[in-house]
């Protein structure tokens, strides 16, 4: 295995609490979980050395297994909070993956099951701009629609009046004067083992942007898990015709 002589240490961060959807790493799209789907991508992958879910949940655990990811430990609670960190949750399951594999990971990429349209491709290319230059990370991102970037914004003040984000807000009217903006789509995030276990960051500085130009979505509210079958159904019909 290993990447160009990188080893390389896949993680699937699937925690049980969630308010928004109840239960959502296991939810279903296109018939698999979105465990699931994530454990399909990260097997698909023949360069991976390992591949573990990170989880306090023993149902979750057991999807996990079933979909062949491993599980050597549990997640602390500390760790699984509503406010708890992605950093803290990826470091401690890189470093607690060495300790249980005893081996060394040179990088590590981050399969959020929230993101269950990824395919192989996007994380492969995630990875070698990891590698292609000095950069500490990488991460998938896609475009942001123009009535979503800053100079689109509104705010609405103590009297209830509609305000632009940006004081020259009302400048920008028309979707061609707006600058680019981007978001991060949950896809793939890759780092060098300094970045997560050393500097504890992930893209603050030094991250290599991959940019994705298809529909994708990230499930945080119902609809977007039928907005996601609907977008898997029409990937299928174009992959049939």
């Amino acid at each position: 295995m290993t990447y160009k002589g990188f080893s390389v240490l896949a993680v699937v961060p699937a925690r049980g609490g969630s308010k928004s959807i109840p239960r959502k790493n296991l939810c279903m799209v296109g018939g698999i979980s979105l465990v699931g789907r994530a454990a399909q991508v990260a097997d698909s992958l023949p360069w991976v050395d390992k591949s573990i879910l990170s989880t306090d949940d023993q149902e979750i655990k057991e999807e996990g297994l079933v979909h062949g990811l491993e599980v050597p430990f549990m997640r602390p609670e500390s760790l699984a909070e509503d406010l708890s960190s992605s950093v803290g949750m990826w470091r401690h399951a890189w470093v607690t993956a060495e300790k249980h594999y005893g081996m060394r990971f040179d990088i590590s990429i981050l399969l959020e099951p929230t993101s269950p349209l990824r395919r192989p491709e996007d994380v492969e290319k995630t990875v070698a701009a990891l590698l292609k230059g000095d950069q500490l990370a990488a991460a998938t991102i896609s475009k942001a629609p123009a009535h979503f970037t800053p100079h689109k914004c509104l705010t609405i003040d103590a009297r209830g009046d509609v305000g632009f984000y940006l004081k020259d807000g009302a400048l920008f009217s028309i979707r061609q004067k707006i600058p680019t903006y981007y978001f991060r789509n949950g896809v793939c995030y890759a780092v060098k083992r300094e970045t997560v276990v050393d500097r504890g960051q992930i893209l603050e500085e030094c991250c290599a942007a991959v940019v994705i130009d298809r529909p994708l979505v990230n499930i945080d509210e119902p609809f977007d898990l039928d907005l996601a079958e609907f977008l898997l159904k029409k990937e299928d019909q174009l992959n049939s015709n």
